[in-house]
């Protein structure tokens, strides 16, 4: 399966001059975790997670120190610019959601911007995985049947059954036709394995 297949599309940017207290707000409406950083240009420069803005938007309060306040220190971040993560992990439409995770885990990271060239085209969060993974197995059994008609309509027919995310296709062996369909129940989000039954 394909990051393209998953993926949350458009993305939702902030640019890096953007105020961080606005940077918060267009992430919390949109119940995000994580957002690329654009230039003027709309070219990816950073990403920006919620720790970084709750970073970036709080200063630590003077009573929790015993030292005097110093007047000369710096105020805290202010642009999505000063707090941003510059050095950014990404893939592409066409990475395989198993190498995508594997970045997450190594990484440490919740999400991934999707680029095409220097453009960001979209996001991919663990989120973005467990819903695909949480749709019913009816639900996939269905995506599977219409994608088998939609693109292969004067192939062979197959019963179709899904057991936990697993599609069987079960029908006359045909080498080649079973070949497709098995690209074409891959295909569709939340299928994580085919099996042909005789």
């Amino acid at each position: 399966m394909l990051v393209r297949e998953v993926m949350s599309s458009p993305a939702i940017t902030v640019r890096r001059t953007d105020p961080v207290r606005q940077a918060i707000r267009e992430m919390h409406g949109h119940d995000i975790t994580a957002a690329p950083v654009v230039d003027d240009a709309g070219r990816l420069v950073g990403v920006v997670s919620e720790l970084d803005l709750l970073r970036g938007e709080f200063e630590p309060d003077p009573r929790a120190s015993l030292r005097p306040v110093d007047p000369s220190a710096e105020p805290p971040p202010r642009r999505v610019m000063e707090i941003m993560t510059r050095e950014v992990v990404t893939v592409t439409e066409t990475t395989d959601v198993t190498a995508a995770i594997d970045l997450m885990v190594g990484k440490r990271i919740k999400s991934l911007p999707v680029v095409r060239g220097e453009r960001v085209v979209g996001m991919v969060s663990r989120r973005d995985l467990m819903a695909m993974l949480a749709r019913s197995d009816e639900r996939l059994r269905q995506d599977v049947i219409a994608a088998l008609r939609e693109h292969y309509p004067f192939g062979p027919s197959w019963d179709v059954a899904v057991h936990d995310g697993v599609a069987q296709l079960s029908g006359p062996p045909h080498q080649h036709a079973d070949h497709i369909a098995d690209v074409l129940a891959r295909t569709v989000p939340g299928i994580v394995r085919v099996r042909h039954l005789r």
